[in-house]
């Protein structure tokens, strides 16, 4: 899994089907999309940067804003491990090397079937990180993507994740 989508409950094919055919439609032939066992959750497994392929994503968005309209968030994934607090400590340390010594981060923990506590996910994390924490005003977000046995891991900008709610509504003001 290096992408996840996130659609509206029990819309979950025609999002499957919609980011296939825009992942095709980008160049790529091999590309893996299921549904999670979580509704509203479609995960994918592209060949393609999965950074780029937001990029475009919201380049589309912009350009024709109603060829996407199952599909409501994009969200690039650096890597995917198993559910584990230690497993997913060692994925965020090995890419967590773009944050500058000066930078803020905070993390994000988005937990689906997992007994696993969040906080301790965030004091594991942050023992490994020096920078300053900072939950508003931050150049980082760690996102913990965590769909059952499966944690997606992700450290990111604002602007790599696309959500299409809101890119329509601020591209109308």
């Amino acid at each position: 899994m290096n992408l996840i989508i996130t659609c509206s409950r029990n819309f979950e094919e025609e999002a499957s089907n919609e980011i296939s055919d825009t992942l095709q439609i980008l160049g790529d032939d091999k590309v893996v999309v299921k549904n999670s066992e979580f509704s509203g959750i479609v995960i994918v497994d592209t060949s393609l940067d999965p950074f780029e392929v937001v990029d475009k994503i919201r380049k589309k968005i912009l350009d024709e804003p109603w060829s996407i309209r199952y599909c409501h968030r994009f969200i690039p994934i650096h890597e995917s491990t198993h559910t584990a607090l230690d497993a997913i400590v060692r994925s965020v340390q090995k890419h967590v090397n773009n944050i500058q010594a000066d930078d803020s981060y905070r993390i994000t923990i988005e937990k689906r079937g997992s007994e696993l506590s969040s906080k301790e996910i965030i004091n594991s994390i942050a023992e490994s990180i020096r920078n300053k924490v900072s939950l508003e005003e931050y150049d980082w977000n760690i996102m913990i993507e965590v769909i059952g046995n499966v944690t997606g891991v992700a450290v990111l900008k604002d602007q790599d994740i696309v959500s299409t709610l809101k890119l329509k509504r601020d591209s109308i003001e």
